[in-house]
């Protein structure tokens, strides 16, 4: 995120996550060139990036929004205004009604739940074309927490699920597979998704590939993607959907933090104004360490710190960083990448404010709060 070395983090508060839109832009214009050169459509997972007001610039790009049940659905109809795709692991009849009004796209997890629902979608006036998740009881994701084909996992119907079953009225299937992962991951994929559900394809007209796609990182490799979404879309003559979130918004945002003490415990710990439990979860869930600005791994540089959150949570610590000077209180520090499952993921936990949001244009220089938090948005989910 060489872009971020000219940015000043004193102009937003603290602590604020702050959008790139110039690095936003360079994401979308090499998704819609993949879109471009495979027929493929590509939309934006508002489970990984959900920031509305950057809306308008990635919708000139991408086709449309998936969404992971009613409320994010919601979002994208009214703030991206294209196509309204659907999974959720189960639907309430509520929720069906609701979204058989402007949906495009609905995956059902089971057959089940598309028997369930099959009345409502039909008796909508523009109905949705309707699929099925599929488990193709492949996937090389390493961290079983993010592993839709776990064993037991709930996500997906397996194939022998479908034997001998009346799939009339479908017109879909959609499998989930993968985790920040490279193209080669998916052509391995596809083979194990074909000898299993392969037979059902040419009733289908369309086959949604899900998310996990780090399409946007350094060392992707877009050629592969390209020869292996246009080979299965020649083979079949379907419409092939890619559902990133974490691409779209790789290496596009950052979250600026302040240290507000310096207590020292076996060595010297930095209390910030942010928290990983409620601020950058991933840090603890996934495991993940999150880069910062300047700063580097523990004793690489002349001072090391334990890095810790605002919340009372004992392991409410994002870990060891070493820096060339010492840290005082009110220095601001600078995480990077913290766009994606982020912001969508933040909690109030202890009442620890939510961060800022902002957007930066660094071709105008120019930096705008978007929207600010405090204490309202704390009482307000709460009675």
């Amino acid at each position: 995120m060489r872009h971020f070395t000219h940015f000043d983090p004193a102009r937003v508060p603290s602590p604020s996550y702050v959008v790139d839109l110039r690095a936003l832009e360079k994401n979308c214009h090499l998704l819609a060139d993949v879109q471009a050169r495979t027929g493929a459509k590509i939309l934006l997972a508002l489970k990984g990036y959900a920031m509305h007001a950057t809306f308008p610039l990635i919708r000139e790009h991408l086709c449309g929004i998936t969404a992971s049940g009613l409320h994010e659905a919601l979002l994208g109809q009214e703030h991206f205004g294209k196509e309204v795709h659907v999974y959720a692991p189960a639907f309430k009849g509520d929720e069906m009604r609701h979204l058989v009004r402007f949906a495009d796209k609905l995956s059902f997890n089971s057959l089940a739940q598309w028997r369930q629902h099959r009345p409502t979608v039909e008796a909508a006036k523009r109905p949705p074309s309707c699929g099925l998740r599929v488990n193709p009881e492949y996937a090389e994701v390493e961290v079983e927490l993010y592993n839709p084909c776990a064993k037991g996992s709930r996500l997906g119907i397996t194939a022998d699920k479908l034997e001998g079953e009346d799939l009339s009225g479908l017109e879909g299937l959609h499998f989930h597979t993968m985790c920040e992962q490279n193209s080669d991951v998916l052509a391995r994929t596809l083979p194990h998704f074909e000898e299993k559900f392969g037979h059902l394809i040419p009733q289908m007209k369309w086959i949604n590939f899900g998310g996990g796609h780090h399409i946007t990182r350094a060392d992707y490799d877009v050629e592969l993607l390209v020869e292996t979404v246009s080979r299965f879309s020649e083979k079949y003559g379907v419409q092939v959907y890619l559902e990133p979130g974490e691409a779209i918004a790789l290496g596009t945002g950052v979250l600026v933090t302040t240290v507000l003490d310096i207590v020292d415990n076996g060595g010297p710990i930095a209390i910030l104004d942010t928290s990983a439990t409620a601020h950058m979860p991933d840090t603890l869930e996934m495991p993940y360490r999150a880069d910062i600005l300047g700063a580097g791994q523990p004793g690489e540089f002349a001072h090391t710190y334990t890095l810790g959150g605002m919340t009372c949570l004992a392991g409410d610590v994002i870990g060891q960083y070493s820096f060339a000077e010492p840290l005082t209180p009110g220095q601001r520090l600078v995480f990077l990448d913290m766009a994606h499952y982020t912001m969508v993921k933040n909690t109030t936990f202890n009442g620890v404010p939510l961060p800022a949001l902002a957007t930066w244009d660094p071709n105008a220089d120019q930096m705008r709060v978007v929207r600010s938090f405090g204490y309202a948005d704390y009482a307000n989910r709460l009675s």
